[in-house]
């Protein structure tokens, strides 16, 4: 190997440079190929120093990645072995460091010095495509050499060192419509008349070799699918040249007439379809709506066969967008036939107007004429078979008569056009009788095709329900019949120092008829009228003025200093001479301050008062009074009576319980309250339990006395609630709450009776057999009851 002396290494620093030092090491350049391998380790290269005198006192040491392990040193001539095969995908290189010592004294000889071990590539990788396989889009009939995509791919080998890494692009599969750049991997068009409607799809298999293609390379493939996008390359076409529709006369506008449909092998909105009917002889009688790839031809006018029993007209149809590119091709539409049949048939009746606009003058006699309908039938022309009413719910009020021959419509009565401007009538023209008529045009057979021509005889029957409606609308014409009049009713007031020459009241006159408002109005006092002398009226016309010809007496300032003057007026239409008459009426009063304006001072009325007098406003006040007295007498008496009645007082149970806060003695602590009343059912009765001055002697008799045979205590105790509940519910003075004592019971819906303790020795013993022979009946939900009370002789 040959000898390679480290260079010196000058450094300088601020004090000026240093001296120089040499080293000793020589060593081969050390390079290790990948993946060799061999029966023993692989000798790389050899380290060597100046101070090595070969008499064996120096040891090479190697320390650093892999030493030791990948890398082993012999100590005595420094020579550095590879143990196993390396891979330099995985390191490239190895930094090591080499100490030579002396094998005595284990002292360094010259410090340690650091080297490189670098794995020589080969080419153990083929390239690979890591984002395959791939999916892409041209549009269709694309240009050669369209730019499509561009596929890359990697190879892990040195690319520094030889052609490991040099990769090259190639077709396996497509070669006849695509083509591929050999360095940069961009695939491109190979053809320009790729058709999306012929194939849409296409899979190009790739290829990438390395060693630049050569013969001993590595490769690896990839696929690309190309997908075409469409292009409006296509014109549309109708799927046949001629249609043939039929419609009857009765169909009304807008009715659906047939269905037409026209192909366009593109897509999307390069599909897109819009339909017309080119100007004819059919106007705007038909119309035309597209939806998707069809078209429907409807009704936009009634059509009558007997004015016209067949229509023919062409529609269109294109592409509203076109590529320019492609119109060379032809233009990029289509056109068709249409042809549309009137069918005959039996049709109402036919008004020679939509709506007829009539006037009559108001006031005019009955049978007034108004104007005429015609209707005439459309099957035959004729009008004699036409008979013509008016609808009732159109003319409640029968205002108007129609003949039903020949449609004359007159008044039934006088109109008048202030109550009622317009009348709005419906006519209803029905068709009598039968009409024969051969039935002309061409007859529909199987779809799209028509059958020979031919002549029927067609009958229509009777048939009242073929009937028509047509509005007529009838003005009232205004006379001159109404007198102008006021446009209410006037009611004034005036200060009795009103000076004459002044306003009283302004005037305004109306009158109802048509216009009447512009005529002139002449307003008039009557000169007979005692009003003539002190007021008059000025500026005749729609409006005038009441004005005092003559100032009044001066009125006295007490309480019924009032007076009231009505002044008569005669209005009279300035065109037709029609008169009228009304009143306005003043009030003269006395004013503050003598003031202009009418502020009337207080006063009293002189009328009689719609109310009460004062006599009998204050009789109704004694009354009033007198109730209430007699009201608190009545409700006192009642509660004195209350409190006499009462036993219980202020030994009241409720209040010994209210208070007594102490614990009781038991049965024998009988201080607290009077148990007999408790145990005296007379006592509960008429004491106690507070009958009062309702209970009357013998009551207990006539219920029954209590004994053996009358009623059990807890039944006369229930009588009692029931009793008490209708005292205290119906007498007003009475609380509303029970007694407490009336708890000390058991309730009537018991079969035990009664286990209060709070009863006399001698009832208990009265009541002993009672009670024996009632545990026997308490029934089985007591049976441990009763059996306990016998097993401690309580009975």
């Amino acid at each position: 190997s040959p000898k390679v002396d480290e260079d010196v290494r000058e450094q300088v620093d601020r004090n000026g440079p240093r001296s120089r030092s040499r080293r000793s090491w020589i060593w081969n350049q050390f390079f290790v190929i990948e993946e060799y391998a061999g029966p023993e380790p692989v000798l790389i290269g050899r380290l060597h120093t100046d101070m090595d005198r070969n008499d064996g006192r120096t040891k090479y040491v190697l320390r650093g990645e892999g030493a030791g392990s990948v890398f082993v040193i012999d100590e005595k001539t420094g020579n550095i072995h590879v143990t196993k095969p390396l891979d330099r995908e995985e390191k490239d290189e190895y930094r090591l460091i080499a100490t030579a010592t002396d094998r005595q004294t284990d002292r360094a000889l010259e410090p340690s010095s650091q080297f490189i071990i670098r794995v020589q590539d080969i080419n153990d990788n083929p390239p690979v495509f890591d984002e395959g396989p791939y999916s892409a889009t041209v549009p269709e009939m694309a240009n050669i050499g369209t730019s499509i995509i561009q596929v890359t791919a990697t190879d892990a080998d040195d690319p520094t060192y030889g052609n490991s890494a040099k990769l090259v692009y190639t077709l396996v599969q497509g070669q006849q419509y695509f083509s591929v750049d050999p360095q940069t991997g961009i695939l491109r068009t190979a053809v320009p008349d790729m058709d999306r409607e012929t194939q849409d799809q296409y899979l190009v298999l790739l290829q990438a070799k390395d060693m630049g293609g050569h013969l001993g390379g590595l490769s690896g493939t990839t696929t690309v699918t190309v997908r075409l996008t469409d292009v409006n390359d296509n014109p549309p076409r109708f799927t046949q040249s001629m249609w043939s529709f039929s419609v009857s006369e009765l169909a009304i506008p807008g009715a659906e007439i047939g269905r037409i449909s026209a192909a366009d092998a593109d897509l999307g909105e390069n599909a897109k379809l819009e339909y017309t009917i080119l100007e004819g002889e059919t106007g705007d009688t038909f119309n035309i709506t597209g939806v998707n790839q069809e078209a429907v031809i409807t009704l936009n006018k009634a059509v009558d066969y007997e004015s016209r029993s067949s229509y023919s007209f062409s529609v269109e149809v294109l592409n509203p967008i076109v590529d320019p590119r492609f119109l060379r091709r032809g233009p990029f539409k289509d056109r068709a036939s249409i042809r549309v049949a009137v069918l005959d048939a039996d049709e109402p009746p036919r008004f020679s107007r939509a709506r007829y606009h009539m006037d009559v003058s108001e006031n005019c006699p009955p049978a007034c004429t108004v104007g005429r309908v015609s209707a005439v039938d459309p099957d035959t022309g004729l009008t004699n078979n036409i008979r013509f009413s008016i609808d009732p719910q159109s003319d409640p009020e029968a205002l108007f008569r129609i003949v039903p021959d020949t449609g004359l419509i007159t008044t039934a009565m006088e109109l008048d056009r202030e109550r009622e401007h317009w009348h709005n009538i419906t006519v209803i023209a029905t068709q009598r009788g039968q009409s024969h008529q051969p039935m002309r045009g061409m007859l529909l057979g199987a779809p799209n095709r028509l059958l020979p021509r031919m002549c029927l005889s067609r009958t229509f029957p009777d048939n009242p329900g073929q009937v028509s409606r047509v509005l007529v609308a009838i003005e009232t014409l205004d006379l001159n019949d109404n007198a102008p009049e006021l446009d209410r009713q006037y009611t004034t007031a005036m200060c009795d120092s009103l000076s004459s020459g002044q306003v009283v009241q302004v005037l305004r006159a109306i009158d109802r008829d048509e216009g009447g408002n512009d005529s002139t109005v002449y307003f008039s006092i009557p000169p007979e009228s005692s009003a003539a002398r002190n007021f008059s009226v000025r500026d005749s016309g729609p409006t005038a003025s009441l004005v005092l010809l003559s100032q009044l007496q001066p009125l006295s300032r007490s309480s019924s200093s009032t007076l009231t003057l009505y002044v008569p007026l005669v209005l009279r239409d300035g065109t037709s001479g029609l008169t009228s008459s009304a009143t306005v009426t003043v009030s003269v009063c006395p004013c503050l301050r003598g003031g202009a304006r009418a502020v009337c001072l207080p006063q009293q009325s002189t009328l009689p008062s719609p109310g009460l007098s004062t006599a009998a406003l204050l009789a109704i006040l004694a009354c009033v009074a007198t109730l209430l007295a007699v009201s608190a007498l009545s409700l006192s008496l009642r509660r004195q009576k209350r409190d006499s009645l009462s036993p219980l007082e202020e030994d009241d149970v409720r209040e010994n319980i209210i208070t007594y806060d102490d614990e009781g003695g038991g049965e024998a602590d009988t201080a607290a309250f009077d148990i007999a009343a408790l145990q005296s059912p007379r006592g509960a009765y008429a004491g106690v339990m507070g009958f009062g001055a309702g209970w009357v002697p013998g009551m207990e008799a006539a219920r029954g006395a209590p004994g053996p045979g009358g009623p059990s205590l807890a039944l006369r105790v229930g009588e009692f609630l029931r009793l008490r509940l209708a005292q205290v519910t119906f007498d007003p003075s009475q609380p509303p709450y029970d007694s407490v004592q009336v708890y000390g019971l058991e309730g009537t819906g018991s079969r035990a009776g009664s286990l209060s303790s709070l009863e006399s020795e001698g009832e208990k013993d009265a009541e002993k057999e009672d009670w024996g022979a009632g545990l026997d009946e308490w029934g089985p939900q007591f049976q441990k009851l009763a059996q306990l009370f016998k097993d401690r002789d309580i009975l």
